[in-house]
């Protein structure tokens, strides 16, 4: 360990259970000497085991629905008042689909659950900033995260409208992040995964077609949870101050590869 994060306070959105990168991102920051809050939407929190994390990292938690401003706002304060200062670093770690979950196709989609799909994964995030900007909680150099995929630029069909979610959300990243750089010198970025096995990524449709297939793509191999983990801490760390505003791609190698001479054997005779 370096203690890359030492004596920085933060919130973690989106930590499940152990599969979830949100979970390992936590362990690592608090390896590298960071104190944060953990924050979960209160149905997510009964379903998983966050319990388990705040004990091990000496956290405390603080529920919240990340689409409800008064929500937000309550948290920002506790963390603030509870951590002994402004917030250094956000993990934002929440996407959903209710089309997924309810297995409508792309071409047959409920518009409501589209909707709410967006909300919790990308207006979310934009609520997020909001309620730390206007409440001046983030610290100058702090930095913002959230997780998002390749499917906001390229097509994968069975990923349905989080995709849409994805590209939305980097748009939001980059929209806010002019703004919060420029007043506040905080800055705000996306690191786009490999498809990892959380809980929420196996839900999807093909989900292990995903993952073989950019295993086979990638000359790295597919980033894990925990090289998301490693990546995240970097960027929360003062060694990438000057970083902003950037779609950061943590996969392998995957986001600038045509084809791999593993897939093109796998459709030769």
């Amino acid at each position: 360990m370096y203690n890359l994060l030492k004596g920085k306070r933060g919130i973690i959105f989106g930590a499940l259970d152990e599969n979830s990168i949100a979970w390992k991102t936590a362990e690592r920051v608090h390896e590298e000497g960071g104190i944060f809050v953990l924050t979960n939407a209160p149905i997510a929190m009964r379903m998983g085991t966050i319990n388990q994390l705040a004990e091990k990292t000496g956290s405390q938690i603080i529920p919240a629905d990340a689409t409800s401003t008064a929500d937000l706002e309550n948290l920002v304060e506790q963390a603030v008042e509870i951590l002994g200062g402004k917030i250094d670093f956000v993990l934002h770690s929440i996407g959903m689909s209710v089309n997924v979950r309810k297995g409508n196709h792309y071409t047959d989609m409920n518009y409501d659950f589209t909707t709410k799909g967006w909300d919790v994964s990308a207006v979310s995030f934009h609520k997020v900033m909001q309620v730390l900007y206007k409440k001046d909680a983030m610290s100058e150099w702090g930095s913002i995260i959230a997780l998002t995929y390749m499917a906001a630029q390229r097509v994968f069909p069975d990923y349905n409208d989080m995709a849409d979610n994805k590209a939305y959300l980097e748009s939001i990243a980059r929209s806010f992040g002019y703004f919060f750089g420029r007043d506040k010198k905080v800055r705000v970025n996306t690191i786009s995964q490999s498809p990892t096995p959380t809980t929420a990524g196996q839900g999807v449709k093909g989900f292990d077609g995903f993952i073989s297939y950019a295993e086979k793509m990638s000359p790295l191999g597919n980033a894990t949870a925990i090289d998301c983990a490693n990546y995240a801490v970097a960027m929360f760390s003062d060694l990438t101050k000057r970083v902003t505003l950037q779609n950061l791609y943590n996969d392998g190698g995957f986001s600038n590869m045509g084809v791999s001479q593993d897939v093109i054997e796998r459709f030769t005779n």
